[in-house]
């Protein structure tokens, strides 16, 4: 299983501002589950891994069916604005886990 950090937060000025802060984690099948067999479908496994964690998060934090921007780093992070709510969400794959 490979687990996710996430932090869901407010803003001021376009910027995380931590006056209140909801953090947790969630677990998703390996890569394999959805299709990649080491040698190709990575790209699709990958999408449909995060397309999966994006949806366990965001029914946690009661944001299910809100439409936002997803912004991808390199490093695996997620961050993810909710349109019209001025907050953040941080998603950061665990070090025993995570985007292979």
């Amino acid at each position: 299983m490979n687990s996710y950090q996430y932090e869901y937060t407010d803003t001021f000025a376009g910027d995380a501002n931590y006056s209140w802060v909801k953090r947790g984690s969630v677990s998703v099948p390996e890569l394999t589950h959805y299709g990649f067999d080491g040698s190709h479908g990575y790209s699709k496994a990958n999408k449909s891994q995060l397309r999966e964690v994006m949806r366990l998060i965001k029914r946690e934090l009661g944001l299910t069916g809100t439409k936002g921007e997803r912004l991808e780093y390199g490093d695996g992070t997620i961050e993810f604005r909710p349109c019209g709510l001025c907050t953040v969400l941080f998603i950061d794959p665990n070090d025993e886990g995570g985007i292979e």
